[in-house]
């Protein structure tokens, strides 16, 4: 049998009965959605009020930067101070000697008696020190001791002129890597500029610059940390910090021009490690006594392979000129040093910080490699001259 037909009465019921339906369920659901946030009601407005800015007015959105680095910044700051080499000149107006400022470097207090660290350049000829703190005061200092060798100076001001938040904390140089955020502060271009900061990454750890002295001889290496962070004249002296707001690096020198052209980008500092020992002995002594074995050192991977001694290891120190106690003790050129005491020797970097916790007159034991044989002597230090 065939299924009968829908008239248009029929389906216009069944439209009415769904929409009376509908309505009926809206109107029980409709408070719970409200209470449940899942709808919400237009605001009233008032007639001839206008929610939205008119056309062409900004807003102002008010919000705090409170970043890692920002933070590291304001730990680190008060400590951050400007050092003003003062000196004797002429003044032929007046017929007499007048004391003028003939530089401004960077500092920073690191101890709460009242020293301060910066570049021994900064310093350097000064007849007068003076420290320009983070406030703008203006306070005489004494030079503690001063090496020149690695460009370091110890200051130092009244203890009452430091209080608890401008003391700088020291980082961990050792455990620097490349990539992680490096921040330099300091004076760069003199006070109208002080307590710059500029913000960059540790590009590098463990390269080395020549020191030379008047004649243009080497007669040290600096173990430097290189970053990017901009570091111009007058941040000698001042910090390169970490994520932490700690000092890991004293600023002290730039690269700005080579035979290659131009150069951006190439600053570096003295690892804070490296300087901590410094430091120590120029407030204790007032200058830097530094024990010696008696040769002139190379690091065996400096040298062209064909240069190289033939010894079993690829790292080490390559004995030169042997004088003193080194001579005395039978090292010869060419011999390899691999240990000192119980300290692995891979370059002249760890030479150095094996004698330097050591003092003039001890004895300690090498090792190294002379051709295929490996070797031991005893050899009493001696004291730079």
């Amino acid at each position: 049998m065939r299924p009968r037909r829908r008239g248009p009465l029929s389906w216009l019921a069944v439209i009415v009965v769904s929409a009376m339906i509908g309505s009926i369920a809206t109107m029980l659901f409709l408070p719970a959605m409200i209470r449940s946030h899942l709808l919400s009601l237009p605001v009233a407005q008032a007639p001839g009020t206008n929610l939205s800015p008119p056309s062409g007015v900004q807003q102002t959105v008010s919000y705090t930067v409170d970043t890692g680095i920002v933070q590291a910044v304001n730990k680190v700051k008060p400590a951050i101070v400007g050092v003003v080499n003062v000196a004797k000149v002429p003044d032929f107006w007046r017929g007499q000697v007048v004391q003028k400022d003939q530089g401004v470097g960077s500092g920073v207090i690191f101890d709460p008696r009242g020293y301060v660290v910066t570049n021994n350049h900064v310093v350097e000829g000064a007849s007068a020190v003076e420290v320009v703190l983070a406030n703008g005061q203006r306070v005489k200092a004494s030079i503690v001791g001063t090496d020149p060798l690695t460009d370091l100076a110890v200051l130092r001001i009244p203890a009452d002129q430091v209080k608890a938040d401008m003391v700088a904390a020291f980082g961990n140089s050792d455990t620097l890597q490349p990539g992680e955020p490096a921040i330099a502060i300091g004076n760069p271009l003199g006070l109208e500029f002080r307590q710059t900061v500029t913000v960059g990454v540790i590009s590098a750890t463990g390269r080395t610059l020549p020191i030379t002295d008047s004649q243009g001889q080497v007669v040290w290496e600096q173990d430097v940390i290189q970053t990017d962070a901009a570091i111009n004249p007058g941040n000698s002296g001042g910090a390169l910090c970490n994520i932490e707001g700690q000092v890991i690096g004293i600023n002290s020198s730039k690269i700005t021009q080579t035979a290659q052209g131009p150069v951006e980008g190439l600053g570096f500092a003295i690892p804070i490690n490296e300087a901590k020992p410094i430091i120590q002995q120029l407030i204790t002594n007032g200058k830097v006594i530094r024990p010696i074995l008696g040769i002139t050192a190379v690091s065996l991977q400096e040298l062209p392979l064909e240069s190289r001694p033939q010894v079993p290891v690829d790292y080490g120190v390559v004995v030169d000129q042997p004088t003193a106690g080194a001579a005395a003790a039978g090292l010869q050129e060419g011999d390899v040093i691999v240990q000192v005491d119980n300290t692995a020797v891979h370059n002249v970097s760890d030479l150095r910080k094996a004698l330097f916790v050591k003092k003039p007159g001890d004895t300690v034991s090498v090792t190294f490699y002379r051709g295929q044989q490996k070797l031991t002597v005893n050899v009493k230090l001696s004291a730079a001259p």
